[in-house]
């Protein structure tokens, strides 16, 4: 863990003594050793077990790929953050690079931990580099309003976590992921302990987020700045479904019957979001309801807690994580020539920028879950599990799917295709930049089809 701990520590000074000139390129490079060092994380995963175990940090099979995706994502923010943080000044620049490190370190800490307590404390602890993102840097005078309901969302979640791991402690007498999964189950009877059980989940749904305490997402990610935009979608949502997985196992017995309404307001949450995006004016913000649903199914096959439905929900968190990440760069790229979010006023672009529609289609595509790629894998192992426990809830997850190829084509269509308006007169060219940034997304996205089983999870 120290590899790449240490190296993302040292980003740190490489930031504040680099050049101006220099800046970007070097922080870039730096970023992107690290995020190729870190794969080594997925050598030995074939091995069911803890592996580089260190006394507080160690890796799994389920912490692994998570790991890897927050490490890859830095340079990305770095690429995709380059132009429209030129004109702040040098000082302020380096501020921005420095919260994105901060951030990436933070996440390495929560997804290694293998202490509770260590987990909630970084859990907390990446809200302030992305509450100082949205806040500072983020577009419009809403961002004030998006950062509060943040921050506040949030913190109402997980202050009974807080409560709860005390409680935890005092009934298991351990705290540590390795032995907790041994304990002997509790039964949890009480109304006392179904509380303590919902205590425990509610943080994470909060996190995911659960239709109907998901209002906080679209805001957040509308006035975010696009590395805010890509760091939340990609990897801030998994936070939640990771810490569902570790917890769930320890509640074993009760979940059975204490998640039912929880299932239900996820795969609602699903057709509700979904039919939210079909009538979206405002681009981040149909990206954003569409993290909603595929997070709705990651809840329900979690929850419902067989080996099919963790790995898929495993597989659908990595996918979405590139997909929707690729889907922000590209609507920054948009921002960036028109200045406004707004699809309506920015249509038609196939013809001035055709390549970016290439990446436009294929990242569409892969928002809709187009076979072969993991999104589709997750799906399927979610959707065939989901049916397996319930067949009624075939209807609620085939009418999403349905709706999310609606959703993903219409802003395809809205975007790319018809005529150019008329005020769109002189559009920059798309630069290099730009193309290597959609390469480095939808490339890891198209090798996961040829060997999926880094990405299974425990069932591996």
């Amino acid at each position: 863990m120290l590899k790449i701990l240490l190296p993302t520590l040292m980003l740190v000074p490489t930031i504040w003594l680099a050049p101006a000139k220099w800046l970007w390129p070097t922080t870039l490079l730096h970023s992107f050793i690290i995020a190729l060092i870190s794969l080594t994380w997925l050598i030995n995963l074939s091995e069911v077990g803890w592996s580089s175990l260190g006394p507080y940090l160690a890796t799994d099979p389920l912490s692994s790929p998570l790991l890897v995706l927050t490490c890859w994502l830095l340079p990305l923010m770095i690429l995709a953050s380059q132009n429209h943080t030129s004109t702040d000044p040098i000082n302020r620049q380096r501020m921005y690079i420095t919260l994105l490190t901060s951030l990436q370190f933070f996440l390495i800490l929560a997804f290694g931990a293998t202490e509770v307590i260590m987990f909630y404390i970084m859990f907390e602890a990446t809200l302030i580099p992305t509450l100082i993102l949205i806040t500072r840097w983020g577009n419009q005078t809403e961002r004030l309003n998006a950062g509060t309901y943040f921050l506040f969302y949030t913190l109402a979640g997980s202050l009974p976590l807080l409560v709860a791991l005390l409680l935890l402690q005092n009934t298991a007498g351990s705290l540590s992921f390795l032995t907790l999964s041994y304990s002997t189950p509790f039964q949890l009877l009480s109304y006392g302990d179904k509380l303590w059980w919902a205590a425990c989940l509610l943080a994470f749904l909060v996190k995911m987020p659960l239709y109907g305490v998901h209002l906080w997402l679209p805001k957040a990610h509308v006035e975010a700045p696009v590395a805010g935009s890509m760091i939340l979608a990609a990897v801030l949502l998994k936070l939640g479904g990771y810490g569902m997985m570790r917890m769930l196992t320890i509640f074993e017995p009760a979940t059975e019957k204490m998640s039912y309404p929880f299932i239900i307001f996820a795969l609602w949450g699903v057709i509700m979001t979904g039919s939210i995006c079909l009538r979206q004016t405002d681009l981040k913000s149909l990206i954003a309801y569409s993290s909603v649903s595929h997070m709705g199914l990651v809840i329900g096959g979690i929850l419902i807690q067989t080996p099919w439905s963790f790995t898929g929900a495993l597989i659908l968190m990595i996918a979405h994580g590139l997909t929707s990440s690729a889907l922000f760069c590209l609507a920054n790229t948009n921002y960036e020539r028109t200045h406004s979010r707004t699809m309506v006023l920015a249509r038609g672009l196939q013809m001035a920028l055709p390549l970016m529609t290439a990446w436009w289609f294929i990242s569409s595509l892969a928002n809709l879950a187009l076979p072969p790629l993991p999104n589709l894998m997750g799906e399927l192992m979610i959707i065939s599990s989901l049916f397996n426990w319930s067949w009624w809830t075939l209807a609620l997850t085939g009418a999403g799917t349905l709706i999310t190829a609606g959703y993903s084509l219409y802003m395809f269509l809205m975007t790319q295709r018809g005529q150019l308006p008329m005020h769109i007169t002189a559009l920059e060219p798309s630069h290099s930049r730009e193309h290597l940034l959609m390469a480095l997304h939808l490339l890891p996205l198209g090798l996961l089809i040829l060997k999926p089983e880094l990405i299974w999870g425990w069932t591996a």
